[in-house]
């Protein structure tokens, strides 16, 4: 946005209609506490209904979880309820993604194991808590969207060797033995443990699996009742069922006392290996945190709420929430703690709203492990690991695997995955990385470019990245293309230095200046912008219809302009701004202003405006009016497109624009009252207030950058947009929000002739100032910093 329109200066993770006025006294509501809005009167705390049943279904999926990523450690199995708990609790109500559910997650088991084993319990609590310190330090540093640089092929392959790694030591448990300290040694160790099967621990792992993988398509209308039930408290339920009415004699979870809960020790070993272990903890944590959180983001802006409005996370707030859980859970005995997308994901789908679902989850399990303590002993430890196995063959996800591939990075998954399965979760991602960079070296590296001539046209293909490296080899091609032919330049590659950028210039100008033409293409034959060429300056997205004469198009038998432009737009801008469209079908518009002007065609929105798709929710009339509630006569289009933007999608920030040489108010000016009705003058009625404002000797006159207007046309087109934003407070919504402070009102002039951009100042809470300000433009380091 440009600085013609205001625009939203608080972080995006706040809310930013929270700050009312300051003598108000009422309490500010935090980021993600949205409920929802009861019309007048002040807000009370109170936890939506929702929330209370998502929390509940969070809960039954995490309890049982929670044991078996303890189980799968190692750990006491209390660790993993303590875990649970503070990341409800801490990292509920301290991270940036309201509505992530943060907990023990499969991706820190294989690294938790690895911790335990050579340091012990008691270390292995005090390396969470150091790691929870460096997460604060990241946080501070706010570099937590850095994270999100690492390439995906390496996340979703450590998420997939360490998915594999805990299979493998599961799958000994399943089958009623014991899991060896490596994943090579549970390979190797495989055959042995399949030689020497225990029934009751099979016959266990093989009804949770079984009831784990069918209860989400349980079919008719019992089948939908079931499913309400979470599938991992079902499976573990059935197989508990099982081994108690069977007598099977299986291990069994053993909660000691809580008297007896290890609490951490002070770290004891090599200082590198202390500093390798909490530099671990940290990365993969905060970047499965990070990662989730975005995935929730996406989850929660797909859901269809019009009445809540659900704020975007803040990742390094979200991080310094996750560094507080991970203090707090290894100072009392716990797991270390990461973003959980799984139960983050059913979060969303039950309905929360708000923070609050993540808090009560927590206590929940504060609950059950205070209460249930012999109801949790009756589970089986066969029943856990085989859900904790399910989980880690679902880490290897198909959908990764197609995105990987399809973006050609399968190598880098496939090496990421191998080596955290054989060296281990650091090592395996530091060789993800190297393996990463060598490949995106060797692209930029291995250029082919090639000239030929068909049918008197030469063409010059250049397959893979265009860098300096690539200049000589594309000099040469270029250079063999005779002087004053036709030529076609075919680049198939997503990247062009400014090195291979001047050269392809340079080369077109000379090219053209000696009689020739050049056309640039795709690898499909589809035509693409080419450098900016000075024969072709006058022909701008801006440009009428009628100043498009540089290119020799040959005429349409239609000759239809529209028709010429939208072809314009799907061969120039459509292939740039697809991606940018797709997404906010997916997410839906979120548009912080509404802008309300003349239909007046000279006036063109985006570009005074310097806005694109999703930033403005924009209406047009005749005039530039809001017509008073009651006034509209059987038209309520205006008041309904006001109700929407300010009630539905909450904007912050109303701006009505007039303009220069104004028809409308030309027409309202010059009409005789015994004028006959018309629809324009019934619709121009609407107007008359501001006519009325202008005549009267009791309003000053309104000014324009220190001057006054030149004449009574543009003294009523500025009256008008004053008169106009005195109309929008009588609408309720708005009153409403204006009160609450979290709704402002901005007027604006756009003088036509002067390509000039004016903005009404603002005076006290209730009017307005009648002066214009000149808007200054913005400085180049801005305008290139913004582009």
């Amino acid at each position: 946005m440009s600085a013609c329109v205001p625009t939203r200066t608080d972080p995006p993770s706040e809310n930013p209609r929270k700050k009312t006025g300051k003598k108000s006294g009422k309490k500010t509501k935090k980021a993600g506490e949205n409920t929802p809005r009861s019309p007048g009167g002040p807000r009370r705390f109170r936890i939506a209904a929702t929330d209370l049943s998502a929390s509940i279904s969070v809960f039954l999926i995490a309890l049982p979880l929670s044991l078996g990523i303890a189980l799968a450690t190692g750990a006491p199995l209390q660790a993993g309820l303590v875990a649970a708990a503070v990341g409800g609790l801490v990292a509920g109500r301290f991270g940036g993604a309201p509505l992530q559910v943060s907990g023990p997650a499969a991706g820190l088991t294989v690294v938790t194991a690895d911790l335990i084993q050579q340091y012990g319990w008691r270390v292995t609590c005090a390396i969470t808590v150091l790691a929870g310190f460096a997460q604060l330090g990241l946080a501070a540093l706010r570099v937590a969207r850095s994270a999100l640089a690492v390439s995906p092929a390496i996340v979703h392959g450590m998420l997939a060797g360490i998915g594999a790694t805990i299979a493998l030591a599961q799958l000994h448990i399943v089958l009623g033995g014991t899991p060896q300290s490596s994943a090579v040694a549970n390979v190797r160790a495989l055959p042995a443990q399949l030689a020497d099967l225990h029934p009751a621990a099979i016959s266990v792992s093989a009804l949770t699996v079984a009831v784990l993988l069918l209860w989400p398509r349980l079919p008719g209308r019992v089948g939908r009742g079931l499913r309400k039930i979470p599938a991992a408290l079902a499976s573990v339920a059935a197989a508990t069922t099982l081994a108690a009415m069977a007598a099977l004699h299986l291990p069994r979870v053993d909660l000691p006392s809580w008297r007896s809960h290890a609490l951490p020790g002070l770290p004891d070993g090599p200082e590198l290996g202390l500093i390798a272990a909490v530099l671990t903890i940290t990365l993969v944590a905060s970047v499965e945190s990070l990662l989730s959180a975005v995935a929730v983001d996406k989850l929660a802006s797909a859901r269809k709420t019009p009445d809540v409005r659900i704020p975007r996370a803040d990742l390094d707030r979200e991080l310094a929430g996750q560094g507080a859980a991970n203090v707090v859970s290894g100072a009392l005995g716990g797991l270390p703690i990461t973003g959980v997308a799984v139960r983050s994901s059913a979060n969303v789908s039950a309905g929360a709203v708000s923070r609050h679902s993540t808090m009560l989850h927590g206590l929940w399990i504060v609950l059950a492990a205070l209460l249930l303590v012999p109801v949790l002993d009756l589970i089986p430890l066969a029943a856990l690991a085989a859900l904790v196995m399910v989980v880690g063959v679902q880490m290897v996800n198909i959908t990764h695997l197609r995105s990987v591939k399809r973006n050609r990075e399968m190598l880098v998954y496939a090496v990421t995955s191998a080596s955290v399965v054989v060296a281990g979760v650091l090592e395996g991602v530091a060789i993800g990385i190297a393996v990463s960079v060598a490949v995106a070296l060797h692209r930029l590296t291995r250029t082919r470019i090639t000239e030929e001539e068909q049918d008197g046209i030469h063409r010059v293909r250049v397959r893979g990245q265009l860098t300096f490296l690539a200049v000589p080899r594309l000099s040469r091609a270029l250079g063999q293309v005779p002087p004053g032919t036709e030529c076609v330049v075919e680049l198939d590659g997503s990247f062009m230095d400014h090195a291979a950028y001047e050269a392809l210039h340079d080369w077109q100008s000379s090219h053209v200046a000696q009689g020739g033409s050049v056309e640039f293409t795709g690898r499909s034959g589809g035509r693409i912008s080419e450098p900016a060429s000075e024969t072709h300056g006058c022909c701008r997205p801006w440009t009428p219809w009628r100043n498009h004469h540089c290119d020799n198009r040959p005429d349409r038998d239609t000759a239809h302009p529209l028709v010429d432009g939208v072809s314009s737009f799907q061969r120039d801008t459509a292939p740039l701004v697809r991606d940018v469209l797709a997404q906010l079908e997916r997410e839906g518009q979120r548009p912080s202003q509404l802008f309300l002007t003349c239909a007046d065609s000279r006036v063109v929105t985006s570009m005074i405006t310097a806005s694109g798709p999703g930033d403005l929710f924009t209406v047009r009339n005749v005039g530039n009016l809001v017509p008073l509630p009651g006034t509209e006569s059987g038209d309520d289009s205006v008041a309904a497109a006001i109700e929407y933007a300010v009630e539905v999608l909450q904007v912050d920030t109303i701006t009505v624009c007039g303009h220069s040489g104004c028809g409308g108010m030309q027409v309202l000016l010059r009409a005789p009252s015994s004028a006959p009705a018309t629809p324009l003058s019934r619709w121009l009625r609407h107007g008359r207030p501001s006519l009325e404002r202008m005549k009267s000797r009791h309003r000053s006159w309104v000014r324009i950058s220190g001057r006054l207007p030149i004449d009574a046309v543009e003294q009523l087109c500025l009256t008008n947009v004053v008169q106009q934003l005195e109309h929008l407070r009588a609408h309720e919504a708005v009153a409403r929000r204006l009160a609450e402070g979290t709704l402002k009102l901005h007027g604006m002039y756009f003088h036509v002739g002067e390509a000039q951009a004016y903005l009404l100042a603002n005076g006290d809470e209730h009017s307005y100032d009648a002066v214009f300000d000149r808007v200054a433009p913005a400085s180049p380091s801005l305008v290139k910093a913004r582009s």
